[in-house]
């Protein structure tokens, strides 16, 4: 990545300002803008999130703001209510009152000397949430936005649940907040009264997971901050980005469809990352795209933007199966629009083991699955953040305990983007059942790549708000449409469609191990095929501006471990994120930062599957030093969920807050 030297402007940077909200609570605000924006005020780009704008993300933050304010904006990154250096407690993710935070924000910048009263919204994960969702209420103060890895369905694209089943990555998810949310401010920022400040947080914020997992089917609680609930709300122009290992991607396509207003999609190879720290590459020039949509939405500036396809994508090429990728080869592809006209369907006919053509005839056969709790061990994570080997590995590993379907060799290459489905005639032994599909590439040395997956609890076939029962070997018609992707497959090579009955710890599984039976005769898988064509989509190299400095004291340690004890039949997955102890120079900060998770399961026993976390993290300057260590344990048998829970809190030595949670909390055919 190059480092930004040609700037228009140069900067000022505020490290903290007050902002009040309407309750008298205060949040804090970090602050760059160029030296002269109140003799010539600047349109203000806004960010929102909750990851501790002083230590967690500070370093990430200094690369793009800056940059931004050095070309004639003022940039703003905020504590959400509760987090970081403000005050308040945060007691879950997108609340009422968050949004009505971030409208007073919006407000306060309009007022602000330096600001001509045209602002964006900027951000990755939660802050593409909350730019979405704000951006719903329609302040008129509010321009356009840019949406990063953020989804428009809180429940059918989340990190909660995924086609009715709940994600291992909600309790990971669930533990890092936890985590988070244990963390006092700064008191070089707030003075005395941080230690005040940080109890309220340990004693308020609460155990997210456990509303998470009270909201098992898609209420209410989903459907406030899906703004799929109502497309035309969103008027302003969006800019939607996600990438190919990102657990989002699926939204794009989406907001391209049913937003109202000027819109552009970006998808690339990338993780849950920004593109210009893309991983796996290539990473682009994404400060230098948001600048031409900063231009031309907020100042007016004919930059070109709009002139750019609705979509541009990057396709990907064959590769053979790596659980962490530096670089993904391909190319980049645009659609004029989407849904794109240049997508049509190639469709192939389950036979037995076999996909065969769509017009071929096919004896009905009765497949029986009754997958063991191993297939998924090598899944990698619903959402990947490339810091660990987090991607799938050779599905040949899987496809042991699933029912396995190929292709004969491709007589020519065949490329697809968008998303597969598949239509299965099914049916269960027990009442509740899921089934875990993946496309693969199958490369002539037999390695297999998962390209994309989806899921389906099979008491959701008909709805997500009202699951039913299945009837014991009655047969069922479903259908499932798996994660959107853009990928090539070569001549010589074969597709492969892999059918699991659980997919642990990526899915929990349910309750019982079910037999399923598939039908082959009609049951199919649908690709949406694409003529390639030649087009030159290009982008400039990344650019970024310098951030601070950063010491690493102790190094640290990321992996993915199977672990397998045959003496106990116990198997287990760990992940370490173990990022050592480093300083923050600039404020003269010591941290420390561990997370820790295990994913186990005994015999083949449903019941026995187990999530657990654990969080380290601690803070130091001269005297003062504190740690917080949290621990979640999420267990379950057939009709409950156990959740158990500590957080324990020191100053210094002194262990001076702690408290346990111990919960058990009904399943609802999950």
């Amino acid at each position: 990545m190059t480092v930004a030297k040609h700037c228009a402007y140069k900067i000022r940077h505020i490290e903290h300002c007050w902002i009040p909200m309407a309750d008298g609570i205060r949040l804090s605000a970090r602050i760059w803008m160029p030296e002269n924006a109140e003799a010539k005020p600047v349109p203000a780009i806004f960010e929102f999130i909750p990851y501790r704008k002083r230590d967690g993300v500070r370093l990430r933050d200094e690369t793009m703001h800056p940059y931004f304010a050095g070309h004639g904006y003022a940039c703003i990154r905020v504590d959400i209510r509760g987090s970081g250096d403000s005050e308040g407690v945060l007691t879950d993710e997108y609340l009422q009152q968050e949004l009505d935070d971030g409208i007073t924000v919006i407000e306060w910048l309009e007022k602000q000397p330096w600001c001509d009263g045209n602002i964006g919204m900027y951000g990755i994960s939660w802050g593409g949430f909350n730019g979405l969702q704000i951006a719903a209420m329609q302040p008129p103060q509010l321009k356009a936005i840019v949406s990063v890895c953020s989804t428009d369905d809180r429940y059918a694209d989340d990190v909660h649940y995924m086609g009715g089943c709940l994600l291992g990555d909600n309790l990971s998810w669930a533990s890092t907040m936890f985590a988070y949310n244990s963390l006092p401010p700064d008191p070089q920022i707030v003075g005395n009264k941080w230690r005040d400040m940080w109890f309220e947080r340990l004693k308020g914020s609460g155990l997210w997971l456990d509303t998470w997992l009270n909201h098992q089917h898609r209420d209410k609680y989903w459907q406030h901050g899906s703004i799929c609930e109502d497309f035309s709300k969103v008027q302003i122009p969006v800019m939607a980005v996600s990438g190919w290992a990102d657990g989002y991607s699926n939204a794009v396509f989406r907001l391209l469809t049913n937003l109202p207003g000027p819109r552009q999609g970006l998808i690339g190879p990338w993780s849950h990352k920004y593109p210009h720290i893309g991983v796996p590459g290539p990473a682009i020039g994404f400060l230098q795209e948001c600048l031409r949509w900063w231009d031309k939405w907020l100042k007016g500036i004919e930059t070109g933007i709009m002139d750019e396809p609705m979509l541009r994508a990057w396709m990907l090429d064959s590769m053979p199966p790596s659980t962490s990728y530096h670089q993904r080869f391909g190319r980049w592809v645009s659609e004029p629009s989407w849904p794109s006209s240049n997508i049509g369907t190639l469709a192939f006919k389950l036979d037995k083991y076999r996909l065969v053509d769509e017009f071929a005839e096919v004896a009905e056969e009765e497949l029986c699955l009754q997958s063991p709790l191993s297939n998924g061990l090598f899944a990698g994570k619903w959402c990947s953040y490339s810091t660990t080997p987090d991607l799938p590995h050779d599905q040949r590993e899987e496809e042991g305990g699933a029912l396995v379907f190929t292709s004969e060799a491709l007589d020519t290459s065949l490329e697809i983007m968008g998303a597969v489905v598949i239509e299965l005639e099914i049916s269960a032994s027990k009442p509740m059942a899921m089934i875990a599909v993946r496309l693969s590439d199958v490369h002539p040395d037999n390695k297999s790549s998962r390209v994309t997956y989806g899921l389906l609890n099979l008491t959701h076939r008909d709805s997500h708000e009202n699951p039913t029962p299945l009837q014991p070997n009655k047969r069922y018609w479903v259908k499932l449409q798996l994660n959107g992707i853009a990928q090539t497959f070569p001549k010589g090579h074969r597709i492969r469609i892999a059918i699991s009955s659980s997919y642990f710890p990526l899915a929990w599984p349910p309750a019982e191990s079910t037999q399923l039976k598939i039908y082959t005769g009609c049951s199919r898988v649908i690709l949406p095929s694409r003529i390639p064509r030649e087009e030159t989509i290009t982008f400039l190299d990344p650019e970024a501006s310098v951030s601070g400095a950063k010491q690493q004291l102790i190094e640290g340690h990321h992996n993915w471990r199977v672990i397998r004890e045959l003496d106990k039949d116990l198997s287990t997955l760990e992940v370490i994120n173990d990022n050592g102890t480093y300083l923050l120079e600039d404020i003269d900060l010591i941290v420390n930062r561990e997370a820790n998770e295990w994913y186990s399961y005994q015999r083949d026993d449903f019941q026995s599957a187990q999530g657990k976390t654990l969080w380290r993290w601690g803070f130091k300057r001269g005297d003062w030093a504190v740690e917080t260590v949290t621990r979640t344990l999420l267990h379950c048998d057939e009709f409950y969920f156990y959740l158990d829970a500590e957080l324990d809190a020191y100053e210094g030595d002194k262990r001076v807050y702690s408290q346990n949670w111990n919960l058990r909390i009904n399943r609802n055919l999950v």
